[in-house]
């Protein structure tokens, strides 16, 4: 596969893939790591790697695991000098590291998500070159004050420093030129360029080679091409900057032979064109229009063309950003036979993904018309990093770990099944992807799990293999062999030009681009902002990422519309009005009781939400004292518990449909209460800044957990971990000991780690996986969270008042967020960016949501059915006579239960 040539250079362990985004691999040295335990000493040989943000050590024996140091992380750092004294043992200098997190990577050398350590620990370490180890402790030094800069703008200043004046004190080594004979034209600094990595280092030109110099020596000492040997060559833009220059060696690989990233326009232009005078024609053979009137002929596939029309827009396989992007061709993936007679086989060309769905489409122009400038049909884009990774992490499993900190994505929202994904694309909320050139490429290793890799197990205990394939397809070769042979055919050659208009053409911006539903956020367009005019350095750099990882626009390569193939007529091909009409296939499906836990389909709680219009009060149930503050269900669905400022934690038995226990913990406020997954312990926050355990089956108080200097707020719980959220600005991440629980011993709680905000903290969730956590506190602010790093993702300031209730949609794509200023905001989880933004007419107290409809409780007491989308209210369901406090939902979305400051507690069905 074309996209792993620059890895095929090495067969090290080490990748510059094991970097942070934005990183710098620097310099090696060969040294041990030494380990001390009470019976002996252990030195282990390797290299020592000093990147600009780190610190890695790549052991030589392959069962050992690469050790990863973030420097940020890093206490201490001294030389440690030379034992001299006679009388005890000889030893060296050393390099003594004291850190607060170390990160294990391939261990027993197999590629899996990062192992964390989080603990204070002191690691040694002997450089074979013993003279150098004052040296390289000055350097290490001068790298960790950077890292601990407080401003991202001001540490990647001091970096860029340090790393330009290594560049000026090197300089390209000329005995490594093929020949004595040749002749310098030009040497200048660069960096090459891979998929998410960058490597500085020196490029020259000669009369006869290309030569690329990593200061670092990796993945080799000097990468040359010889001139004669160049085929095709573009000027890129990256990083939004006309820096990049990719050369190719090959006419229809799309991959190229090295991409470089000059420091100067002006740099980069010179060897353009000295190299650009070694290709014949070159200015007419490699224009938009030259290809096209060889496509028009026959003269070149389909599959060519768009491969060459990427490459002139600006995509490359090495710019993530930026990767080529294919359309979807075929919209039958039920069929046991495939029909390229029909047209209803094939996916509307003229359409853009977002659009291909009415009712989906209805819905984005409603939210479109009332959005106000810059306005926009779809909050994301057809192809960015994540989606490239996520059809391909199959072969690219330490690219996706690059990109997700180390760690794959939920089994469930893994690339499973192309039926799925298509589904997926057409009615989600949020994806409009497209394909890459890969599906229609000869290699069908990404549709195979061949590396066995561990990629999670799924919901329904299904194991992420191989990905699911269309039954028209017998394997993965014929599937890719079948989506060429579609991509080729007389239909697709007669409509190809549509799509092209939308992605390269007249129909991508302006006036056609909204008669064609095909307006995207402004950001993603070339030109949409000037990032060199923001002045504020940490604003300019958090810009552009948001931009890198939200997917960029290609390049406009034409401004009227692009003519049609001229194509034989085979077959009369005629469509059919079903290809528009995708929800036809959705049958329905008798919902089961909301008690059946274990069945759980995404088809029944999409059914369920398309039916929320009709929840009907069941009972209700006065059983508090005052406002109700927390609901909870045991698993059978047979107790429900709720929390309440009357200082109690009632049990209420939904079958004998009558109060049955009161427990009473303290004179305050209970905030919130959830049960365990044994579903024998209730758990209860108090304003008294302490957190109870009660044993359902001995009917008392177990346990308390005091570890707040404020009110604990609310709660959340994932495999043995307790989050608790508290006023005193902090939400603390407890471990707590499974086995206490069901013996009914006390527990033992160990502070695992501290989110620490500005303001107090009101709410609190985390995702499906428990892997991010989302905390909303009374000064406004929503912040996204790693769980396993307790690092901050990313922190928005979008209400005016106290956050009353944030939650995760179920894809953990985005957070919805309600508030005292009677707003409610949706963010992309990825880029921070607030997607979505509703002025109700009333505060919005609670509420459960799918990613596509919101269930609200107001102040005034009734209940709100939103449809974000169109950011309206379909529905008002009248229900208590004070605010509505507690909101909770059946997995199966089929039973609600709230509760209010009337006190009372209300049992919701849907009518089918």
């Amino acid at each position: 596969m074309a996209f792993f040539r620059a890895q095929e250079r090495t067969k090290e362990r080490f990748s510059l893939l094991l970097l942070d985004l934005e990183e710098y691999y620097f310099e090696q040295h060969t040294a041990y790591h030494v380990t001390s335990t009470l019976k002996k000493r252990r030195k282990i040989r390797g290299s020592f790697k000093i990147c600009s943000k780190s610190i890695i050590f790549d052991p030589e024996e392959l069962a050992e695991p690469i050790i990863k140091i973030p420097l940020r992380d890093c206490k201490k750092i001294e030389f440690v000098e030379e034992e001299k004294n006679p009388f005890n043992e000889p030893r060296p200098s050393a390099i003594s590291i004291l850190c607060k997190q170390v990160i294990y990577i391939k261990e027993s050398n197999v590629i899996a998500p990062y192992r964390n350590e989080r603990e204070e620990k002191t690691l040694t370490f002997q450089l074979e070159v013993w003279s150098k180890t004052e040296d390289v402790v000055q350097t290490l030094l001068q790298l960790h004050r950077a890292s601990c800069l407080e401003k991202l703008g001001d540490q990647t200043a001091m970096i860029a420093a340090n790393l330009q004046s290594r560049m000026a004190r090197s300089s390209f080594d000329k005995n490594c030129f093929q020949s004595v004979a040749e002749n310098p034209h030009m040497e200048c600094t660069v960096e090459m360029v891979m998929p998410l990595v960058c490597n500085p280092g020196h490029v020259c030109v000669t009369d006869k080679n290309l030569y690329f110099q990593p200061l670092n020596g990796y993945p080799e000492n000097v990468i040359q091409i010889e001139l004669h040997n160049v085929r095709r060559i573009y000027k890129r833009r990256h990083g939004l900057r006309p820096l990049g220059l990719e050369v190719f060696c090959s006419e229809n690989d799309f991959c190229s032979d090295i991409y470089l990233k000059f420091y100067s326009t002006a740099d980069r232009d010179e060897i353009y064109y000295y190299i650009a005078t070694f290709l014949e024609n070159h200015m007419t053979e490699h224009t938009a229009e030259s290809y096209m009137l060889q496509w028009q002929r026959g003269h070149l596939s389909n599959y060519q063309y768009l491969l060459h029309l990427n490459n002139l827009a600006d995509r490359s396989c090495n710019d993530l950003s930026q990767y080529p992007v294919f359309p979807w061709v075929i919209a039958d993936y039920t069929s046991p036979r495939l029909d390229m007679t029909n047209a209803a086989t094939f996916r509307d060309l003229s359409k853009p993904v977002g659009a291909l769905n009415k009712e989906r489409l209805d819905r984005l122009l409603a939210r479109y018309r009332g959005m106000p400038e810059p306005s926009f049909m779809y909050g994301s884009h057809y192809s960015s990093p994540g989606y490239v990774l996520f059809y391909l992490v199959r072969v690219a499993p330490e690219h996706m770990l690059c990109l997700q900190n180390g760690r794959y994505d939920h089994a469930d929202r893994m690339f499973n099944s192309v039926g799925e994904t298509w589904k997926n694309c057409l009615e989600g909320a949020t994806d409009f992807k497209e394909l890459i050139p890969e599906f229609y490429g000869t290699d069908p290793s990404f549709l195979e799990n061949r590396m066995s890799l561990d990629l999670g197990r799924r919901q329904n205990g299904s194991l992420v293999g191989d990905v699911v394939l269309p039954p028209w397809a017998t394997d993965s070769s014929d599937f890719l062999q079948k989506h060429k042979d579609a991509l080729e055919s007389q239909y697709v050659s007669e409509h190809l030009h549509e799509w092209i208009d939308l992605v390269f053409g007249f129909k991508q911006r302006g006036s056609e681009a909204v008669a064609a539903h095909n307006v995207f956020h402004p950001l993603t367009y070339e030109g949409g902002i000037d990032c060199d005019s923001i002045e504020d350095t940490d604003q300019r750099i958090a810009m552009l990422t948001q931009i890198l990882e939200f997917g960029q626009t290609p390049t406009q390569l034409f401004t009227s519309p692009h003519p049609q193939r001229i194509t034989p007529r085979f077959q009369n091909i005629t469509r059919s009005s079903s290809i528009n009409s995708p929800d036809a296939e959705l049958s329905p499906a008798s919902q089961g009781e909301d008690s059946s836990f274990e069945d759980l389909t995404e088809e029944s709680r999409k059914l369920a939400w398309a039916n929320m219009e009709s929840l009907k009060p069941v009972s209700s149930h006065k059983i508090h004292k005052e406002a109700v503050t927390g609901i909870a269900v045991s698993r059978d669905g047979s107790a429900v518990f709720s929390t309440s400022k009357d200082s109690t934690l009632k049990m209420f038995s939904k079958e004998l449909k009558e109060f049955q226990r009161s427990m009473s913990f303290c004179n305050m406020a209970l905030s919130s209460c959830l049960i365990l997954a044994d579903s024998k312990t209730a758990v209860c926050s108090s304003w008294d800044n302490n957190v109870y355990f009660y044993s359902i089956p001995y009917g008392r108080r177990q346990d308390t957990l005091m570890g707040h200097d404020d009110a604990v707020s609310k709660m959340c719980w994932f495999e043995n971990r307790l989050y608790t959220a508290s006023w005193d600005s902090t939400v603390k991440v407890w471990e707590c000991t499974s086995d206490s629980f069901s013996t009914h011993k006390r527990s033992q709680f160990n502070l695992l780690g501290e989110f620490e905000h500005d303001a107090g903290v009101n709410t609190v969730g985390l995702n499906p996986a428990g892997t991010l956590l989302v905390s909303g506190c009374k000064d406004g602010t929503v912040t996204i969270w790693d769980t396993s790093n307790y690092r901050t993702l990313q922190q928005i300031h979008c209400h005016s008042g106290t956050i009353h209730h944030t939650a995760f949609s179920p894809d953990s794509r985005h957070v919805l967020s309600v508030g005292a200023d009677s707003c409610m905001k949706v963010i992309d989880v990825q880029t921070g960016m607030v997607i979505s933004s509703v002025k109700a007419e009333e505060e919005q107290r609670c509420f459960c949501w799918d990613g596509n409809w919101v269930l609200c409780g107001g102040q005034s007491g009734d209940l709100l059915l939103w449809d974000l989308l169109t950011n309206t209210v379909t529905k008002r369901i009248p229900a208590h006579s004070g605010a509505v406090t507690a909101m909770w939902m059946s997995e199966l979305c089929t039973t609600v239960i709230t509760g209010g400051e009337d006190r009372q507690i209300i049992f919701w069905k849907l009518q089918s």
